[in-house]
């Protein structure tokens, strides 16, 4: 299971977590990576960027995810480990 928290405290709400985890749960399910994939918010991880929004995956920490860099980034770091964990 991969675990993937979005920060959820005041600087990542302004920058678009909201907007972040829409994203997460429309490509989990577009996916269909319910049992593989667990999403979860957290509060702020001292890693704020001045742009875009902190996600943890499996405990390493990303930041300046957007909605214009997303889905390369779930391509990299959820669909590469999922592919990885299925082999």
């Amino acid at each position: 299971m991969i675990i993937v928290q979005i920060c959820v405290g005041s600087s990542c709400h302004l920058k678009g977590s909201e907007k972040i985890v829409e994203l997460f749960q429309s490509a989990v399910s577009e996916h269909s990576l319910e049992g593989q994939v667990a999403l979860a918010g957290s509060f702020c991880t001292g890693k704020c960027n001045r742009e875009g929004v902190t996600v943890t995956v499996d405990g390493v920490v990303y930041t300046g995810i957007t909605p214009e860099n997303f889905n390369t980034f779930f391509e990299d770091k959820i669909l590469r480990s999922v592919s990885a964990e299925r082999a």
